[in-house]
């Protein structure tokens, strides 16, 4: 009696065992079949986009719709290249991400350490007021910051890309998240040790927060390398277009050259992805870490 319970019991047993099993892994057959098609219908865009640039315009437009090109055209990104000034565009956009990002990165890196870890007065109402910034439009800011260019007369100048730009209360507040996790501990025994707040900051500060510098670092460089709205404002002389700029202005009123557009578009997608490659371990890991942070 007993062996035919225990034989029952055993059998009961493993047949939930299994219905979790087939529950478990059709679960995971259809995450990752959802997953898929994500994947699928948002590369799909950008690899049209890749092969497009090598169509002529009457196959980008017919139909059927085709992704791979019948004829393959190299003259577009050779026009583009030779009739265009895309490589001035293109080092234009390069030097706005480049030292934008970095300004960005250090700056906030800074404020992010003094509001984390310096106890001054009015701290915590200096931070509301900042993150209170947020919430204002960036439509509501365009004129003050429109009449600031002008009285500085920095119209088509690396300055008026850069710096209103170069301090964000987003970064700010990312960076104070990130140093709070810093153990003061080590910081004390920096100071004992005669280090100067610079060299606390630098030495022992930002290689902790090396994740939280890398999320920002990324997002500082795809939205300065994608702006266009500022650049519109701030920029008249073709020579100082950043490259989104650069081809709107090749659109025309009657004549639409996509081939040349979409080559243009092909190389301006390169460095946001191969910068996102390079450091997406420290992308994830930053935005893994910055979830679990305290405010």
């Amino acid at each position: 009696m007993a062996t035919t319970e225990t034989t029952a019991t055993r059998a009961k047993v493993k047949g939930g065992v299994s219905a979790y099993r087939l529950r478990f892994y059709l679960g995971l057959i259809i995450t990752n079949i959802v997953m898929l098609m994500i994947v699928v219908l948002t590369a799909i865009p950008y690899i049209y986009m890749a092969f497009s640039a090598f169509k002529r315009n009457d196959e980008i437009f017919g139909t059927p719709l085709t992704i791979w090109p019948r004829v393959w055209v190299w003259d577009n990104m050779q026009r583009l290249l030779s009739e265009f000034p895309y490589g001035r565009w293109y080092l234009n956009t390069a030097i706005v991400a480049g030292v934008g990002t970095v300004l960005s990165v250090l700056l906030a890196s800074l404020a992010g350490y003094a509001f984390a870890k310096y106890n001054f007065r009015g701290r915590n109402l200096l931070f509301t007021l900042m993150l209170l910034t947020l919430l204002i439009p960036f439509q509501v800011l365009l004129v003050p910051q429109f009449q600031i260019i002008r009285a500085l007369g920095w119209f088509n100048t690396y300055q008026a890309l850069i710096v209103p730009g170069a301090v964000t209360a987003f970064g700010i507040f990312l960076m104070r998240q990130y140093t709070i996790g810093v153990p003061d501990e080590l910081l004390d025994a920096a100071r004992i040790d005669g280090a100067s707040e610079f060299g606390i900051w630098w030495r022992v500060v930002l290689p902790l927060v090396r994740p939280g510098l890398a999320v920002l670092a990324i997002l500082s460089f795809t939205g300065l390398w994608n702006d266009f709205f500022w650049p519109l404002i701030v920029t008249t002389n073709p020579s100082m277009f950043v490259i989104n700029l650069g081809l709107a202005s090749l659109v025309g009123p009657y004549d639409y050259q996509y081939g040349i557009l979409l080559s243009g578009a092909l190389l301006a997608s390169l460095p946001v992805i191969v910068v996102f490659f390079i450091f997406q371990r420290q992308f994830i890991e930053g935005l893994t870490a910055g979830a679990i942070k305290g405010f």
